[in-house]
């Protein structure tokens, strides 16, 4: 029995770091919600506006599951909150990548229509 109380609090231990991160897991999840949102308000946008809604989604299911698996100290709990946080991540890293390649394409057209721009008035 002193073994399972004492692996409970080992466990608990492990897990706390993403407990006292909770309401910044939260606040940025409501953040990515509200981004996908506007994003979704421009033309390309709401192609991709799913995205970071999903990635808010999971980010608040990651923080909710992390204090269930303290309260818990259930291996299972921890593992699906540390699987929550995986899949945000990896959301988030291919959302920035999309945002990325439309900043680099959008920089592209910039210069382009700046230098047919500066081509016309040489005439």
């Amino acid at each position: 029995m002193e073994q399972d109380t004492t692996n409970g609090a080992d466990l608990r231990g492990l897990i706390e770091p993403l407990v006292r991160g909770k309401f910044s897991m939260q606040l940025i999840g409501v953040m990515m919600i509200i981004s996908g949102v506007l994003t979704a308000l421009s033309i390309i946008g709401i192609i991709i506006a799913w995205i970071p809604i999903w990635a808010g989604v999971v980010l608040m299911q990651a923080a909710g599951a992390s204090q269930r698996a303290y309260e818990s100290a259930d291996p299972e709990a921890i593992k699906y909150a540390l699987g929550r946080l995986r899949i945000y991540f990896t959301i988030f890293g291919v959302l920035l990548l999309i945002y990325l390649i439309l900043m680099v394409l959008g920089m592209l057209f910039g210069i382009g229509a700046g230098l047919m721009g500066g081509f016309g008035h040489m005439q």
